[in-house]
Order: structure tokens, then C-alpha cells, then sequence
């Protein structure tokens, strides 16, 4: 398995460790309340959305990941997402590893 499908499978057991929000708006709320701490957004998302969630995360200091695509997010979480905000700083550290590793 490659690394890049690590990183995938890891935002899966996020998912089942009730650690991640997905959604535009969800994620942004979270953002808004300082719960998320860390954003991966579809590289093929809409440019609006991408403006949105971007100012959100300059405006909060959080990171911002366009890595994977709507599919393999979608795939990787078992939902249809864009958007998902991760609220666990220790979730968020690993993740980052593993794509750094992976790209």
C-alpha cells in the first residue's frame, strides 16, 4: 500500500474516532467555534468554496491541505465530501506526517 493511500485510510479512522466534521458549512462553523485544527479540502473542489474555506483558515491560522480529490476523500470517509475539518491536534499532527511522507 502506498503511502498517499496511508494518508487516506488514516482520515477513515479519524471519521470512526468521531474526530472529524465534513461539509462546507459544518467546517466552517467549526473553524468559527476553534474546533478544528486542521482543513483538507478537494483539489477539484469549486473555486468559491475554495475562497471561503481558504480566508476561513488564514483568518484562524489553520492549515489547509488540497491534496486528495473529491473521490478519494469521498472513498476515504465512505461519504460524498469536500470539506472536512479535522478536531484533533494530535489527528491532525499524524495526518500531516503521513502526507508529507507520501507526496
Amino acid at each position: 500500500m502506498d503511502k498517499r493511500q496511508k494518508a487516506l485510510n488514516f482520515l477513515g479512522l479519524i471519521k470512526k474516532a468521531g474526530k472529524l466534521v465534513s461539509g462546507t458549512e459544518t467546517v466552517l462553523l467549526g473553524i468559527k467555534a476553534q474546533k478544528v485544527k486542521l482543513v483538507v479540502i478537494a483539489s477539484d473542489c469549486q473555486a468559491n468554496t475554495l475562497e471561503k474555506v481558504e480566508r476561513a483558515c488564514r483568518l484562524n491560522h489553520l492549515e489547509l491541505v488540497q491534496t486528495f480529490t473529491a473521490a478519494e476523500i469521498g472513498h476515504a470517509i465512505g461519504q460524498k465530501r469536500k470539506v472536512l475539518g479535522i478536531l484533533d491536534q494530535g489527528f491532525s499532527l499524524a495526518l500531516m506526517k503521513k502526507i508529507k511522507e507520501g507526496v
